[in-house]
């Protein structure tokens, strides 16, 4: 099994910055994509950044320029640098990896438990 653990959410002053972190552990034999989502109260969940294999990044269009995803493969971690932080980034945080098992032949897609961010003065 694989699993996801997310940590850096809590508390942010608008215009603040916090650094979220999520590292993958268990029985697998590659990491493709990895990305970060997020789902605010009463909206669908939203993909933030995504970091393909290949070394290609997107960003979602409410926080280019803001945030920054980046990985460690040695460490099986991708992070999420969230810069001026505005009240409506307030959410779950969510990280996704693509991941073949070790022995397998196909990618799976796993979720990490969520971090939640608040933006509030």
């Amino acid at each position: 099994q694989v699993q996801l653990m997310e940590s850096g959410g809590g508390l942010a002053q608008p215009g603040g910055s916090l650094r979220l972190s999520c590292a993958a552990s268990g029985t697998f034999s590659r990491i493709g994509p990895m990305a970060w989502y997020r789902q605010a109260p009463g909206k669908e969940r939203e993909l933030l950044a995504l970091f393909r294999s290949d070394g290609n990044i997107n960003y979602a269009d409410s926080v280019k320029g803001r945030f920054t995803i980046s990985r460690d493969n040695a460490k099986n971690t991708v992070y999420l640098q969230m810069n001026s932080l505005k009240p409506e980034d307030t959410a779950v945080y969510y990280c996704n990896a693509a991941v073949k098992l070790a022995g397998g032949y196909n990618y799976s897609a796993f979720w990490g438990q969520g971090t939640l961010v608040t933006v509030s003065s």
